[in-house]
C-alpha cells in the first residue's frame, strides 16, 4: 500500500446493498498493511444522536451534513476517510460534492429485492409489514446516482472482488 493524500470515499447506495461490509473490509485491510484510514457511517451517527434525527429528507441532510463535517475535519488533518451512508437525494449528493475535495463518490448497486433478501437490520420486513412508511427503495425509489466515479455491483460480485476493486481505484 502506498501512502496516499486525504480523500474521502464516500459509498452510497440502498440500504442492505454492501456499503458498510465493503468499507469495513478495506480498513480491516488497510490496518492489516498499516495504512491509517478512518471510517464513518451513516447508522453510527444515527445511534451517537439517538432520536433527534428521524428519517424525512431534512433530517437525513442533517446526517449527511454531519459525515461531511466529519470527513472534512479527517482530511484537513491529513486522514483519509471513507463514508458509508444512503445518500439518497440529489440534494445530498450535491452538498458532498460542494464541500469535500478529494472526494470519490462510489455507488454501491444491488436490485432492491436482493437487498430485501439481506436484510439484516429487518428494514424491508418492517416496511413490507407496513411498520415503518420511509425505507427509500421500498416506499420510494432510491435513484441511482448520476456519474459517480466508480460502481461496485454487489449482485454480481463478492465482497472480496468489490473491496479489491474499490482498493485498486483507490490506488492505496
Amino acid at each position: 500500500m502506498s501512502r496516499s493524500y486525504p480523500f474521502t470515499a464516500w459509498l452510497m447506495g440502498p440500504t442492505s446493498s454492501g456499503k458498510t461490509t465493503i468499507s469495513e473490509r478495506l480498513i480491516k485491510i488497510c490496518q492489516k498493511n498499516k495504512f491509517s484510514i478512518i471510517h464513518y457511517d451513516g447508522d453510527e451517527v444515527r445511534d451517537l444522536f439517538g432520536n433527534n434525527f428521524g428519517f424525512d429528507e431534512k433530517n437525513r441532510n442533517m446526517v449527511i451534513y454531519t459525515l461531511v463535517y466529519m470527513a472534512k475535519k479527517a482530511n484537513e488533518s491529513g486522514m483519509p476517510c471513507i463514508v458509508s451512508a444512503l445518500t439518497a437525494h440529489d440534494s445530498s449528493r450535491k452538498y458532498i460534492r460542494s464541500k469535500l475535495k478529494n472526494l470519490k463518490t462510489i455507488y454501491v448497486k444491488c436490485p432492491i429485492d436482493i437487498c430485501a433478501k439481506r436484510d439484516p437490520k429487518g428494514l424491508y420486513k418492517r416496511a413490507k409489514n407496513k411498520e415503518i412508511n420511509t425505507l427509500i427503495g421500498y416506499n420510494s425509489d432510491y435513484l441511482e446516482p448520476k456519474e459517480p466515479d466508480l460502481i461496485l455491483n454487489t449482485n454480481k460480485y463478492s465482497i472480496e472482488e468489490n473491496s479489491n476493486q474499490l482498493l485498486n481505484f483507490l490506488k492505496i
